[in-house]
């Protein structure tokens, strides 16, 4: 099933109208799970941080033990050239793929000779700026380097999130609030965290259990020359108890604010309202 309408997909050296079937039965990532992806956005005509969306999806099939075979400037002329055929302005989630199709030490291992690549288009709305969210407590948690492969956005690291999903939206809350291994907050199910307590920002720091996305990267650097302070240290969920305003941030939407977590009310107060300006303000001007 389709995130979006309007598909386009780039694969075997040419674009192609729809979802078109990419993988067989006995890839190797069919079957044991090599995939690796990244997602960028183009919007109003600006594709923020495109680059750096394809470097990291080369550098996710290396951690996933694939070979990568599309260099950043030609996957970004790709993508370019698919955007085309949308009308103009028009919001589009852009997604890189690599797969690995054949197999190499018992099956196993993925062979460094067979790589799939496809570059999936698909017209996503961007979520209405006053849309919120809330969060609770999961009971799973962020796996760490010598258990899973977190230093890729890796498909199969996400069936641990729609766990984490779906055990939350059973009990009425729109995102979960997730712990790493040590039982420190490392982000939600779906994106990086920020917190605001008394006009300082504070967001986990990057300990090897969560990517530490593009995106929020980008709104650290934003706050940062904006003059807000800005904190990477380790959290607790009693830290967010007692903050007064709190923002999740991935590239789909930027940024979402909070409104509660497990009966702890937010604003959407004027550091998240700020991040989300900041950024669009830096997109355009970057063009």
């Amino acid at each position: 099933m389709a995130t979006g309408k309007n598909i386009r997909t780039y694969f075997d050296g040419k674009w192609h109208d729809g979802n078109v079937p990419v993988m067989r039965a006995a890839d190797h990532g069919s079957w044991l799970g090599t995939t690796v992806f990244d997602g960028a956005r183009s919007v109003d005509g600006m594709a923020p941080d495109l680059r750096a969306h394809v470097e990291r999806v080369n550098r996710s099939a290396e951690a996933l033990m694939i070979r990568p075979t599309v260099g950043a400037d030609e996957m970004v002329g790709l993508i370019e050239d698919g955007l085309k055929a949308y009308p103009k302005g028009a919001p589009v989630y852009i997604r890189p793929m690599y797969w690995s199709t054949e197999s190499d030490y018992l099956a196993i291992v993925p062979s460094q000779e067979a790589t799939g690549f496809c570059i999936c288009l698909e017209e996503v709305p961007m979520a209405d700026p006053e849309a919120t969210t809330t969060l609770a407590t999961s009971r799973f948690r962020r796996p760490v380097m010598e258990s899973a492969v977190v230093n890729a956005k890796a498909g199969c690291l996400y069936p641990n999130n729609a766990r984490m999903l779906a055990e939350v939206r059973a009990k009425g809350y729109g995102n979960a609030l997730v712990a790493d291994a040590m039982g420190n907050v490392a982000e939600s199910a779906s994106a990086n965290v920020f917190m605001v307590r008394d006009g300082v920002v504070l967001t986990p720091i990057p300990n090897g259990t969560f990517l530490a996305g593009i995106t929020r990267a980008r709104h650290i650097e934003n706050l940062r020359a904006d003059g807000v302070e800005v904190i990477e240290t380790v959290l607790g969920f009693d830290d967010f108890r007692s903050a007064d305003e709190v923002f999740l941030t991935g590239n789909l939407n930027k940024v979402t604010p909070v409104t509660e977590f497990e009966g702890t009310a937010y604003q959407h107060g004027p550091i998240t309202r700020r991040a989300r300006s900041l950024y669009w303000d830096w997109a355009r001007s970057a063009i």
